[in-house]
């Protein structure tokens, strides 16, 4: 199960863990205009960790989610030239 919420700044989803025990802390992931961070209580711990990727971090997240084992590099689209 997730939530989405829009607040001024950042856009806001949790992550609830819902599958069979053991159970993982909820995620939280804030999305701002200048970085992505991920946010999880450490229970040994009693605090929460926070994780912050650039937006560029967070692009090569999503695309390598999608693909097989390598190394890859991301390159922009741009439109072609036509005369």
């Amino acid at each position: 199960m997730f939530s989405i919420e829009h607040d001024f700044d950042a856009t806001v989803i949790t992550l609830v863990d819902e599958g069979a025990a053991p159970l993982k802390e909820d995620v939280t992931i804030c999305a701002f205009e200048d970085c992505i961070t991920l946010e999880q209580l450490d229970p040994r711990t009693d605090q929460v960790v926070t994780i912050t990727l650039s937006i560029a971090q967070a692009r090569d997240l999503g695309a390598a989610l999608n693909l097989p084992e390598g190394i890859y590099r991301l390159r922009e689209n741009r439109p072609a030239r036509g005369g």
